[in-house]
Parts: structure tokens; C-alpha cells; sequence
């Protein structure tokens, strides 16, 4: 048996320059972290060679895999060539559809565990540009490259997408003091709205293709991006949580990234004490991002009393397998 995991992520600035519409006319960047929730793949030897057996939210049993129903499951089956006898479940920490790239990260895990499942080993790079071609390329989805690269990865990182395809992952190196300041200033809080995510990027791909201005928004965000991996450099928390607010700002004026429970929301957790936060991932609801002062976090869970906060620390491993027999 393997079980394998790969962690979500939190985006906080560059979202959406990861997409070819935009990294292909201009360096796209984003700067992100993982956080200690995961996609699990769980890959076992099933007893009937001759069946493929899966389990996610419902449950499969097949002779081929053309009769395999789940998109993802089906094309990393494909991809690496296994054959019938196998039985796959997928378990996470967090449900899809919340901005938190969960459809990478159990893209991720699972190309691990069936490289595991082989005796293979596969580099961090090799599975996030492989969880790329296979949501991108094979399964023709309206997303960029961010969410696998940061789960493969894990940490804080700056990741840079260049126009000839390749991808550059700089991990921010903290000192410990910073990173648990900067893991403690940092709330997430459910809004408890799914969205498809599909449809939000598809939009947002058409409208960087055909809007000059919705175009520069998006070179500023990549600018922001910079500065804010400066910032951090240079520990300085509090700009941080200045230039969070800003990038949310640029994010929203977008259009159909938020709506007015979700600015509601974001207003009164600044009026009780929060610098800065975004939507997480494309928008259209998810988790909601807060930076404040630990001393200030009180008043922003009263604010948003509403919602479902979710305590989380960083994650500094990104993919692996777990457990191995």
C-alpha cells in the first residue's frame, strides 16, 4: 500500500499570471505558500487483476479505463500505462472547489503514489510539470501552473512562469522567528460557498486576451509580486500585510472575483483590526484570507463570527509519500 500526499496552497499575489493567456506575452509571478492540509492518493494492489477499482466521492469498478468516469483518475492511469488490479482512493483535508488548488495537489499525490506504486522515483519538478501536462494538456482545463508547482514544492515560495514554458521556484528562506510571526499573523476562514473554478478562469483568459486594461492590471500584480517577495525578504511583516490589501484591491477590480457578502465580509475584518487578505485562488467565493496582528485576531473572529475559521500551520515538505508497505 502507498499513501501519498501533497499539500494546498495559499496564494497571495500574482494569481492568474500563471495562465499561458498571460505568461506566454510577459513573465507571469506569483508568490505563495502551503499549508499543513492535504490531498491524500492511496494506491493498493486490488485482488481482481482484472478490475480497476476507485474510490472518491463515489465509487468505480471497471474493466478498461475508458470506462472510467473521473477525468483525472482516468488520465493519470493513462499516463502511466497501469494496468488493471489496482484500487485508488482519494481523501482530503479540505473539499474541492474552495480556492485552495485542490485538483492539483491530488494531481500531485497521485502521479507520486503511482510512481511509489512502480518503485519510481520522481523529483519534485518532475511531478509538477507532469500534474501540468496532465490537467492542461490532457484534460484541456482553464488553469495556470501555480497549484502544482507550489504543492510539489511545498514552503514559501516565489514562483516565475516564462514565456517559453519553463517555471522558476524560489523559496523564500525566513529565519525561523519571521516564518512563525508571519504563520501567526495569517487567519483563513471558510465562506462556505463552492464555485467552479473552471468557469471563473475561462473568463478570466477571455478577458486578458481581449482587454488592454484588465491586461495591465494583471502586469501590476505581477510587479506587486516583486515587491512583495522584497518585502519579506527584508522581514518587514507589516508591509506585507499592506501589499496583501493593495494585490486584493488590483484582484477585485478585475471583476467577478468577489461579490458583496464577500466585501462585506473583508470590510469589517479590516474596521476590527486586519491590514490586509484576499479570496483565495480565482475568486467566487472559498476561503477567505486575513492578515492581522495576533492581538487584533479576536476582534476579526467576533467580525466574522459568520464563518468557519480553519487554524492551519505552513507546510515546509511539500509532495511525499507517507507511508509506503
Amino acid at each position: 500500500m502507498i499513501v501519498s500526499c501533497a499539500p494546498f496552497r495559499v496564494s497571495f499575489v500574482g494569481g492568474g499570471s500563471d495562465i499561458s493567456a498571460f505568461y506566454r506575452r510577459q513573465r507571469g509571478a506569483v508568490l505563495s505558500c502551503t499549508i499543513a492540509k492535504y490531498s491524500f492518493a492511496i494506491v493498493h494492489q486490488f485482488f481482481n487483476e482484472r478490475k480497476y477499482h476507485l474510490k472518491y466521492a463515489r465509487s468505480e469498478l471497471t474493466d478498461t479505463l475508458d470506462e472510467v468516469q473521473h477525468p483525472l483518475l482516468r488520465e493519470a492511469l493513462r499516463m502511466q500505462k497501469i494496468e488493471p488490479g489496482i484500487e485508488v482512493t482519494s481523501v482530503a483535508d479540505i473539499p474541492s472547489g474552495t480556492g485552495l488548488g485542490s485538483s492539483s495537489s491530488f494531481a500531485v499525490a497521485l502521479l507520486n503514489a503511482l510512481y511509489a506504486h512502480r518503485s519510481i522515483f520522481a523529483s519534485k519538478e518532475q511531478l509538477a510539470r507532469e500534474a501540468c501536462a496532465l490537467e492542461i494538456e490532457y484534460l484541456k482545463e482553464p488553469i495556470g501552473k501555480q497549484d502544482q508547482y507550489a504543492a510539489a514544492y511545498g514552503g514559501l515560495n516565489f514562483i516565475e512562469f516564462h514565456p517559453n514554458e519553463s517555471v522558476t521556484v524560489q523559496p523564500l528562506v525566513l529565519p525561523p522567528g519571521v516564518m512563525s510571526e508571519l504563520e501567526s499573523r495569517l487567519m483563513l476562514f471558510y465562506t462556505g460557498d463552492q464555485r467552479d473554478a473552471r468557469t471563473l478562469l475561462s473568463k478570466q483568459v477571455s478577458s486578458m486576451q481581449s482587454d488592454v486594461d484588465k491586461f495591465a492590471t494583471m502586469q501590476r500584480m505581477v510587479d506587486l509580486a516583486y515587491e512583495m517577495r522584497d518585502v519579506l525578504a527584508a522581514e518587514d511583516l507589516d508591509g506585507f500585510g499592506e501589499l496583501l490589501h493593495r494585490g486584493w484591491e488590483m484582484k477585485r477590480s478585475l471583476g467577478g472575483i468577489s461579490y458583496a457578502r464577500i466585501d462585506d465580509c473583508y470590510e469589517r475584518a479590516r474596521a476590527a483590526g486586519a491590514a490586509g487578505g484576499k479570496l483565495a485562488g480565482a475568486g467566487g467565493g472559498g476561503f477567505l484570507v486575513i492578515y492581522c496582528e495576533p492581538d487584533r485576531q479576536a476582534a476579526v473572529c467576533d467580525a466574522l463570527s459568520e464563518l468557519k475559521q480553519v487554524d492551519f500551520q505552513f507546510d515546509r515538505a511539500g509532495a511525499r509519500v507517507a507511508f509506503a508497505e
